[in-house]
């Protein structure tokens, strides 16, 4: 069988758009074309509807009611809504967040912003592995906690989080228990009553939804109060204003149901694909590094280094397969990934480095191709650099 390439291996960047979730979406760009919040008449209400049940659909991966739901334009919005948010309103009690060296991008701004502000921020480091030590943790979280913000699955190299023992530590002290699940909702269970889980960020097209949209679970009580971030016309129950599309919220919530219903055939058919994939590359290249933990980790991820390898000479090698060298929303920012650094890899090392990821619409055909195509990519290198 002939393979159409460029083979998309970057999962973890973004994914394609599910046929069904355009279908569910195609209505609220054509006839269904009312404000959300014109709550006078029929336009109004035949989109508010498709709100309605995204938030159920929504809620109903992460076990949370309906209500505690918010939509945001994606996970970046609803991290910082999150960490900015409810240190304005409990800082002055609480002045002190704790987050994870390895976060994406947006949260350490978030929090960077934080400090900024006059907020007390800890930043734990990882082990080898890319996961935090709850015994570290447990003794960074104290009385004066407001927040503890950890990411539920690494977007650079998909390591697990233990997320039920943080929030308990969290809970412990006082503190509330956020995480950003931008790259596990959907993908693998979450149960935020179950996992003490007070906040989580959610983002639509890492599940084969559309781009532009997520939401943030907030837990709904007195204790998760947060100052919005958007000044408006108070929608989303004042936590986030601006007109929603109700297009992009239908997509959502399609994409979030089809995920839930598939995600153990998912979960079961990616670990086959990855195990043949990374077999041949192990077999092949017998220095091949695996970073993060290779058993608390998301199936459909694998970050890889490639010790006397050339990173750009290999990306360049390997054009017929889309990869990346580390995250998309930090591909503005020069130099070595500053997750492999957490993780102890050397500059040298973090830039002979590949993430590799699969989901919905990859083969058994394109992976095979991807493993042939970089073990004779690497090989080659290695030998004109011996």
């Amino acid at each position: 069988m002939t393979v159409k390439t460029p083979v998309y291996l970057d999962y973890q960047a973004t994914t394609p758009l599910d046929r069904r979730v355009l279908d569910a979406m195609m209505p609220y760009l054509t006839e269904v074309f009312g404000n959300p919040h014109s709550s006078t008449h029929a336009f109004g209400w035949q989109a508010e509807a498709a709100l309605d049940i995204a938030r159920e659909q929504v809620a109903g991966v992460i076990g949370s009611a309906p209500e505690e739901i918010y939509f945001t334009s994606g996970a970046t919005e609803a991290n910082n809504l999150a960490l900015k948010g409810i240190m304005d309103v409990w800082g002055k009690k609480r002045p002190h967040l704790v987050t994870v060296a390895t976060e994406h991008k947006c949260v350490l701004e978030a929090a960077a912003a934080c400090e900024r502000a006059g907020y007390r921020v800890t930043v734990l480091p990882v082990g080898a592995g890319g996961l935090i030590d709850l015994d570290q943790l447990s003794a960074a979280v104290s009385d004066e906690t407001a927040l503890v913000s950890v990411m539920a699955v690494n977007n650079e190299i998909g390591v697990i989080q233990p997320l039920a023992e943080i929030g308990q530590i969290a809970h412990a002290h006082g503190a509330l228990f956020h995480t950003d699940a931008a790259q596990a909702f959907g993908k693998v269970p979450l149960d935020v009553d179950a996992m003490n889980i007070d906040l989580m960020s959610i983002s639509g097209h890492k599940i084969y939804g559309p781009k532009g949209i997520g939401a943030l679970y907030k837990r709904k009580g007195r204790q998760t109060a947060l100052t919005p971030q958007m000044s408006g016309g108070g929608q989303e129950s004042g936590v986030r204003s601006g007109t929603q599309a109700p297009a992009l919220v239908a997509g959502l919530g399609k994409a979030a149901e089809i995920a839930a219903n598939e995600m153990a055939q998912e979960q079961g058919r990616l670990a086959q694909l990855m195990q043949g994939f990374k077999s041949k590359l192990v077999a092949a290249i017998p220095d091949l590094i695996i970073n993060g933990d290779e058993d608390a980790r998301w199936i459909g991820n694998l970050n890889i280094t490639i010790p006397g390898v050339d990173g750009d000479l290999l990306l360049a090698s390997v054009r017929t397969l889309a990869v990346s060298s580390g995250a998309a929303c930090a591909s503005a920012v020069s130099g070595p990934s500053y997750v492999l650094a957490a993780l102890g890899r050397t500059d040298a090392e973090a830039q002979a480095s590949l993430r590799i990821g699969i989901g919905r619409f990859t083969t058994v055909e394109e992976m095979n191709y991807a493993a042939d195509t970089l073990v004779s990519a690497i090989t080659k290198l290695k030998g004109q650099a011996a």
